[in-house]
């Protein structure tokens, strides 16, 4: 198993030393960061003073070496969908922590019915599955390291068409897209 101390701690935008001083009772940054690392044996007692800390379940702290962790890989903004510089690492809601996702999209800017600040959780589609997608939103690979993202409105062997979330926007056609990902769950914050 690896752990995902670090990654669930910079989700929530806390530093060692916030996490250090969540813990009951409080540790400190250097014992937080060996634990992140693996420096340190993380023992049940660690993994579950951490989640409390994290306000997380213990489980969503641990990932395994089968399954890789979903990772952000676009960013939404006012010109639609681009890949990320550097991709990094995921967490999962609660909800979805047996489920297959593998990415992420955060909207940066409102775009239709998305909100800034949305992330979106992708499910990579077979190409049998591509055909019942139809009518929801997607995320596909363009080159150049370009994206398009939106509703699915047409599909065929060859090409995927894809209407954009914003208003007055035309289609965008690709042409043997390497995947598919399907939009299977919106996590908007309050």
């Amino acid at each position: 198993m690896i752990n995902r101390i670090r990654a669930v701690r910079k989700d929530k935008g806390m530093t060692l030393a916030d996490l250090a001083a969540a813990c009951e009772p409080p540790t400190t940054p250097q014992t937080v960061g060996r634990l992140e690392t693996g420096m340190r044996t993380l023992s049940l007692e660690w993994l579950n003073r951490l989640a409390a800390a994290l306000g997380v379940a213990p489980e969503a702290l641990l990932a395994s070496e089968a399954r890789p962790a979903p990772m952000v890989v676009a960013r939404l903004g006012s010109d639609g969908a681009e890949a990320l510089s550097r991709p990094r690492e995921a967490v999962l809601p609660e909800v979805m922590l047996g489920d297959a996702v593998t990415g992420v999209l955060e909207v940066d800017a409102t775009q239709g019915e998305y909100r800034a600040g949305d992330r979106l959780w992708l499910r990579e589609l077979t190409p049998a599955e591509t055909a019942q997608a139809l009518n929801r939103d997607v995320l596909v690979p363009r080159p150049g390291g370009r994206f398009a993202f939106g509703r699915l409105i047409d599909r065929s062997a060859d090409f995927v068409a894809i209407l954009p979330p914003g208003a007055g926007q035309r289609q965008t056609v690709v042409r043997d897209p390497a995947w598919v990902a399907l939009a299977v769950m919106l996590v908007r914050p309050l």
